[in-house]
């Protein structure tokens, strides 16, 4: 595969060679090579660099110094060498792998040129991405987590470390030890402005509690088309491209359904595959948006050949964020971009589909199918009104206002210490009222 070689230059970055590592173990059965290695591709072009070379390297027996090995290590150089032969080297080598600090610097030394693993790729990207200073803060502290793990773990690599933090590269163990503790010490700060981050959202989250508005989220895999269906839905004007990660920070905009029930509709990061573990960590405040919605939009990109692949990665995520995507009836599956299906797959999808509540084909881009998710989201803020008995304490007098403020209080009954009310409420605002306040129905 290669690429178009029109010259383009990146931010800084300029040409870059992709090479997908496929190794015996640990092998993605859902996807083909060729796949994983066209996301990768996909990832590198996010970031603007001209990809004018990709390829699968074949692994079969991983090397300590290399991972590939030093026959794949020297093909590749002849390659690198090859296209730099026009007087525009390649700069940077993406390998679809995580590499140790080790076997970074060797690759480096072997091919003469930078090397990234696609963690610091998806973290170059997310840098690139984060807007909001909630974004930035959760971008930098992964970036430094990474960071410190590599220093951690590499004692013998004596050379500057990456990351443009303004250390002053030098050898010698004390410089490590220095780089060390700054890292430490901003960790530090940064968990500590995340934290006071996380405190405002759970108070602008409560905020959104004391008005009738439920909370829409968006999740799904990266480039599924949420940001596309967002717009469509609020409106908006919110960054939506082909790109891999085209939106990091959250967003949310009030829309109206066609009953006239307001909601509020918030899109998320993009879910992918071998998500780096320092990037679910700092991004945890932002899916505790999905955690709190009251209904959860699964978007997939049901015209991309891997898109059951997606599903598996997105449904593994939120069963993280303990939601069990089959028993959790929040979850409705939309499916998007059926604009982009042959008629045949198409007419077939669609009478799979019939008159699902659980399962909604649309087109973002042309609109179709969107009018029946806007009907969905209003029967399920409205039909099925719980009607429930709930006891709560004469001390809690928020809860009580709640439940007279949100539902139809049909009977009360006080007796000692606790109100026994029997009351009708929308069932979201059911699993609201026992998420808020920890009572449920007798």
């Amino acid at each position: 595969m290669t690429g178009n070689g029109n010259g383009r230059s990146a931010v800084g970055t300029g040409r870059a060679v992709v090479i997908h590592p496929l190794l015996r173990e640990g092998q993605d059965a859902h996807r083909s090579p060729e796949a994983r290695l066209a996301e990768a591709v996909g990832l590198a072009e996010a970031i603007d660099l001209d990809v004018v070379h990709a390829q699968v390297v074949k692994v079969t027996r991983p090397t300590p110094a290399t991972l590939l090995g030093s026959g794949a290590v020297e093909q590749l150089a002849r390659t690198i060498e090859a296209f730099g032969e026009d007087g525009r080297e390649v700069v940077l080598v993406v390998v679809d792998h995580a590499l140790s600090p080790i076997q970074q610097r060797n690759l480096e030394r072997g091919l003469k040129t930078k090397v990234i693993d696609r963690t610091g790729l998806i973290l170059e990207i997310f840098g690139a991405r984060a807007r909001t200073r909630e974004g930035q803060l959760q971008v930098e502290l992964a970036a430094l987590s990474y960071q410190r793990s590599r220093l951690v773990r590499s004692w013998t690599h004596l050379e500057r470390q990456r990351g443009g933090f303004g250390f002053l590269g030098g050898p010698g163990e004390s410089q490590l030890e220095l780089d060390r503790r700054l890292i430490l010490e901003r960790i530090v700060k940064l968990k500590k402005e995340l934290e006071d981050v996380r405190r405002t959202r759970g108070l602008h989250r409560r905020a959104r509690e004391r008005v009738p508005y439920p909370v829409v989220a968006l999740v799904g895999y990266t480039n599924a088309g949420k940001s596309t269906l967002f717009n469509r839905m609020a409106g908006a004007e919110v960054f939506a491209k082909d790109l891999l990660f085209a939106t990091l920070d959250p967003t949310m905009r009030a829309i109206g359904l066609p009953t006239g029930r307001r909601v509020i509709l918030s899109d998320t990061v993009g879910f992918i595959s071998d998500l780096p573990t320092h990037l679910v960590a700092a991004f945890r405040a932002t899916l505790e948006e999905v955690e709190a919605a009251d209904v959860i939009l699964h978007v997939r990109d049901v015209a991309h050949p891997d898109t059951e692949a997606q599903k598996a990665d997105v449904e593994a995520v939120l069963g993280d964020l303990g939601i069990d995507v089959g028993a959790d009836p929040r979850v409705v599956e939309v499916l998007n971009k059926i604009d982009l299906l042959d008629a045949g797959a198409r007419e077939t999808l669609l009478n799979q589909t019939g008159r699902s509540d659980a399962v909604v084909p649309l087109s973002a881009v042309t609109g179709e199918g969107v009018d029946r998710l806007f009907t969905r989201l209003d029967r399920f803020m409205t039909d099925g009104r719980a009607v429930v008995d709930l006891t709560v304490p004469l001390t809690d007098g928020a809860a009580i206002a709640w439940l007279y403020d949100r539902g139809e209080v049909l009977e009360r009954r006080d007796e000692d210490a606790v109100a026994h009310i029997h009351v009708a409420l929308d069932q979201a605002d059911l699993a609201r009222f026992e998420r808020r306040y920890e009572y449920h129905p007798d």
